[in-house]
């Protein structure tokens, strides 16, 4: 390119962060401009339950400083709302009426929570004051405010973020119940019979659970559920789920199924000029909902504006619980996958394990209680690795691998959220150093004791910081 295009981002989150770290690695000639409607820049939304906790300060997740932007000459624009895109004249109007050019554009835009059917929920100036939902940094400052210990607390939804802020709470000293719509918590990644034992360990740990309940009303009263129970509380928090943010590209004309339809470089559909990355964007027929495949976009899409030939072809997807004294982790999607099945589920001991495995190779596992054999399995996941016919129960049954981190080869998957391999924390002096070069543990925050373990640092309670990014 002869000249420094106008590169707009429109959107400020994981995905968008990402993209401009590329970008600035990789020198790309660009004039960049970030703009997000949140007041202040990226964060890493996974630890909010963190905060809410009490084990991270709110600014202990932010992604880059802003002093790091302006070293790299990045223009970002914070509290700002883009309301209208004009792709004929390359220009996107914001809230507050000014106008920004551009010669491409991403939206990374991300996703909305969903707003369940219960009524008495949104009263006529907004959300009853009681109600909270759990997407954004505001919405964990304001439950922070309202989670004083002895309350009680409904959560509605018990997939991941729902146990994680149940789980949060429960440790703020609330008294916790989750009403879960589906037969089994963390349905969408569970069987019922993995989702019977993680209810029983959160059970366990002082939260009640009601699965096969639907919340229809809220009111002083309480929160009635269908079968005409009501559970009496001071705070209801939604956690739902959450739908692509594409208002702005369906209003432009943009092709838009489930997200923003785009292509193998992550473009358009409808427009060369303009891209998509993260939650909001649909690839062949597939939208995701998890930081490992919006940082896979992002890296592929700075490669693509860089003038390179790569191409995104889909990504594995790797879901941790991060929920303090909960241990669940998903790899593939074992629900749907189409294979040979071996379980053993113990929940005596409160642990379940799953693979499944089709013409020898790993292509779902579901674990619960028990990670002690994931990093070995996602080697076998992500090699594509041929078993025998008895590796399949060694990895469910035999012992558990060898602890110590000098027996982890160095091209072993460590990070599966940032790609980071066993040799590449090896080579970085510290923990601050992990973070700095190669975003290792600011994903889902799961690998964090096994980078400490590489690094030989000791892994006490004074560590559990993971400082961010600078």
């Amino acid at each position: 390119m002869s000249a420094r295009e106008r590169l707009l981002v429109v959107g400020h989150g994981m995905a968008a962060t990402r993209l401009v770290e590329e970008l600035v690695r990789r020198q790309a000639p660009y004039d960049i401009t970030v703009i997000g409607d949140e007041p202040e820049p990226g964060y890493n939304r996974i630890l909010l339950s963190a905060v809410v906790e009490g084990a991270h300060g709110a600014g202990d997740i932010a992604l880059r400083t802003p002093a790091w932007y302006a070293e790299h000459g990045v223009r970002v624009l914070t509290g700002a709302r883009v309301m209208d895109l004009d792709r004929e004249r390359r220009t996107v109007r914001l809230a507050d009426g000014s106008g920004h050019g551009y010669d491409r554009l991403v939206l990374a835009t991300g996703a909305r929570p969903v707003l369940p059917p219960i009524r008495g929920v949104v009263t006529p100036t907004g959300l009853h004051p009681s109600v909270h939902a759990f997407r954004s940094i505001e919405d964990c400052r304001r439950l922070d405010a309202h989670a004083v210990a002895g309350r009680r607390a409904v959560v509605v939804g018990g997939g991941l973020l729902g146990l994680q802020v149940a789980r949060a709470l429960t440790v703020r000293a609330l008294a916790v119940e989750v009403v879960e719509v589906g037969e089994s918590l963390l349905s969408a990644q569970l069987d019922v019979t993995a989702g019977r034992v993680l209810e029983q360990e959160v059970r366990r740990l002082g939260t009640e659970v009601y699965t096969g309940a639907r919340a229809v009303g809220f009111s002083d009263a309480g929160l009635r559920l269908d079968n005409g129970h009501v559970l009496t509380t001071d705070l209801l928090v939604l956690a739902c789920g959450a739908r692509p943010a594409t208002r702005l590209a369906r209003r432009a004309g943009l092709m838009v199924r489930r997200g923003v339809v785009v292509d193998d470089r992550l473009g358009s559909v409808s427009d060369e000029r303009v891209h998509a990355i993260g939650d909001c964007a649909e690839h062949r027929g597939r939208t995701h909902g998890f930081v490992g495949p919006a940082w896979d976009q992002a890296a592929t899409l700075a490669a693509v504006l860089a003038g390179g030939r790569a191409s995104y072809d889909g990504s594995r997807v790797v879901a941790r619980l991060r929920a303090n004294g909960l241990e669940v982790a998903v790899l593939g999607n074992p629900r749907r996958a189409d294979g040979e099945r071996a379980t053993v589920s113990n929940p005596v001991r409160g642990s379940h394990r799953e693979i499944v495995v089709r013409a020898g190779r790993v292509q779902a596992a579901a674990l619960v209680g028990d990670l002690s054999r994931i990093g070995i399995l996602t080697q076998h996941y992500d090699r594509g690795t041929l078993l025998g016919r008895d590796d399949t129960g060694w990895l469910l049954c035999g012992d558990p691998p060898p602890g110590g981190a000098a027996d982890v080869p160095d091209e072993a998957e460590v990070c599966a959220c940032a790609g980071v391999s066993a040799g590449r924390i090896r080579a970085c002096p510290d923990l601050a150093g992990v973070v700095a070069t190669t975003r290792a543990t600011t994903g889902c925050g799961g690998c964090a004791d096994s980078v400490r373990r590489l690094l030989g640092e000791r892994s006490d309670a004074a560590s559990h910081t993971v400082p961010a990014a600078v």
